[in-house]
């Protein structure tokens, strides 16, 4: 697929590793501090300085946090185990990969589930088609998990054509994105037969891509090493 990618702005954090875009504005969480922000996205979204202008910024109980999503009223927060690598341990700091159920007026923890794979996690998708739904990487597998919310099972489970898999969208009926940071790729895959059906691929010298977002009928995506936020359309 032939797409245009532009660099937007710089994230409010050092290591910006999910993002999701709402209609309160951008949802940015950051790998180190596990914080929060929200950002506006309105015209008149930069401040004085040229900078996008942070409406809110909470807490979580994440830790190493590598991606997150938006639903229910809720912020979904993918924990990829101890974030003892970047920072020094804190008490709710995840053994494993977990996914964290996240107020977003205050980030009190609503709720916490452990990987059905074990292991870690760099992606979560609230499922907007299927509600009460949540699609995560599960990376022990090389696989991506749909997760029934209410008793934690597992739907179905799609195998990944490359490692490392990021960001998740779900923006169709039959199919679902998903990020491969290491390769500068995002491939489309479809639901019933597992088979790729396109791919964008995203070449230095541009951002590498690690949270995915719905915007525009495109993609908002964030770089965890270089901070920027960059769009993707076609």
């Amino acid at each position: 697929m032939k797409v245009k990618i532009e660099n937007q702005f710089r994230a409010p954090y050092g290591v910006p590793n999910g993002l999701q875009l709402t209609d309160d504005g951008l949802w940015i969480v950051d790998q180190v501090t596990d914080r929060v922000a929200l950002m506006s996205m309105t015209e008149d979204a930069d401040d004085y300085y040229g900078n996008r202008r942070m409406l809110r910024d909470i807490p979580s109980e994440s830790s190493n946090t590598s991606g997150m999503a938006a639903g229910d009223g809720s912020l979904w927060l993918a924990a990829n185990g101890p974030g003892q690598r970047w920072r020094l341990p804190r008490k709710a700091d995840a053994p494993q990969g977990e996914i964290l159920r996240v107020d977003p007026c205050d980030g009190e923890t609503q709720g916490r589930w452990a990987l059905p794979t074990g292991g870690g996690t760099h992606g979560v998708e609230y499922d907007a088609i299927e509600p009460g739904t949540l699609w995560l990487t599960t990376l022990k597998e090389q696989t991506i998990t749909q997760m029934r919310i209410e008793d934690w099972s597992v739907i179905r489970t799609l195998k990944l054509p490359l490692p490392r898999a990021h960001g998740v969208v779900r923006m169709e009926e039959d199919a679902i994105w998903v990020v491969h940071t290491g390769d500068r790729v995002i491939v489309k895959l479809d639901l019933a037969t597992n088979a790729e059906l396109d791919r964008i691929v995203v070449p230095e010298p541009h951002p590498e891509p690690h949270g995915l977002s719905i915007c525009d009928g495109g993609f908002l995506y964030c770089d965890a090493t270089s901070g920027w936020v960059a769009k993707i359309s076609w």
